[in-house]
């Protein structure tokens, strides 16, 4: 018996509740944001890009989210519906909030940095009365970011699905998603991050993400404290992301250390969503916790050395095949215990 049972008759793979954005990411390479002067448009935001992910991996996928009454909120919304994305609960703001902007800078193969523009973003406008009981309960699992968080009546909604998720009996990953400049301020974020872990299944974020999280549990900044607070109070995994240096995988069975496929990069962002999607695919489909994590590690590598994040994401043959190709060069890249 594995880590996770999935309700076999609940019709979505996965709902996610959340930031949807649109990148702008540059095609005039290697220049600071001041000398750009050409950008390619995406479609953005970390849930967002996880569920297209998941969408391209054959997933049945539900999002609730909140989005502009405008010709961006038409662009995002059709890019969901092209991928298979059901946006029944994707409604549009009337308030004349916009979507969140994100512009890159990618200075060099290893630096990158993101310029967000947030005020008044259409994600945040998410309400309580958004979210449906009936919706959450209809998925196997319901992914929750921090982003969602940071101000109200987002952080209202958010919790209201925690809440619904652990009364029908849905799994509840948390995503960090940490945001600086979305937040009033670091206490905020420490103690809503928090709270929102509090019972979630399974932890996802970076080393620093864990620390915002945990800065009122007064932890040492370890992974494995880390693990014993989080899987003490009911976590029953944590994904801790650790940069080029890989990352870890706490259960109660184990620690799994992953380590990242070499590519040559293109930018610094965006595997993270491609680890998310791929990893939770691997579990949903009944994989063992080092195979889940090897696509995860894969999806990865494949889109910091792609121009795109969501445009980018691959379907499984495409990992299956970047797997076979680094495996043969490099050779294995999860190592744990075997006794899953």
């Amino acid at each position: 018996m594995g880590l996770f049972t999935w309700d076999a008759k609940r019709p979505l793979d996965i709902v996610l509740l959340g930031r949807i954005a649109i990148d702008f990411n540059p095609v005039d390479y290697f220049h600071t944001l001041a000398e750009s002067t050409t950008f390619r448009k995406y479609l953005g935001g970390s849930p967002a890009n996880i569920a297209v992910g998941m969408a391209r991996l054959g997933h049945k996928v539900g999002f609730i989210g909140k989005i502009s009454d405008d010709r961006f909120g038409d662009y995002v919304q059709n890019f969901f519906e092209n991928e298979g994305i059901d946006v029944s609960h994707v409604t549009r703001d009337q308030s004349g909030a916009s979507l969140g902007l994100t512009f890159t800078e990618i200075l060099s193969r290893d630096t990158s940095s993101i310029l967000m523009y947030r005020e008044g973003a259409a994600d945040l406008k998410l309400c309580p009365a958004d979210v449906d009981e009936d919706y959450i309960a209809s998925a196997k699992m319901l992914l929750l970011s921090g982003t969602a968080l940071a101000q109200s009546p987002s952080r209202e909604a958010t919790l209201k699905a925690k809440v619904l998720a652990h009364k029908t009996g849905t799994p509840i990953v948390f995503d960090a998603d940490y945001r600086a400049y979305t937040w009033v301020n670091d206490e905020e974020a420490a103690l809503y991050m928090h709270l929102c872990a509090q019972g979630a299944d399974i932890l996802m974020g970076s080393r620093g993400e864990f620390d915002r999280m945990e800065a009122l549990a007064g932890l040492d900044g370890t992974d494995e404290a880390s693990a014993r607070y989080w899987l003490g109070r009911g976590a029953r995994m944590l994904i801790i992301k650790h940069g080029k240096r890989g990352s870890a995988a706490y259960t109660p069975k184990g620690v799994y250390q992953v380590k990242p496929f070499p590519v040559e990069a293109l930018k610094s962002f965006g595997g993270g969503d491609g680890y998310g999607s791929a990893f939770l695919h691997g579990l949903l489909t009944g994989l063992s916790v080092k195979q889940a994590l090897e696509l995860g590690t894969a999806s990865a590598s494949m889109l910091v050395a792609s121009h795109a994040c969501s445009q980018d994401m691959p379907d499984r043959a495409q990992l299956d095949a970047f797997i076979k190709e680094k495996k043969a060069q490099y050779g294995e890249h999860v190592t744990g215990p075997d006794n899953e």
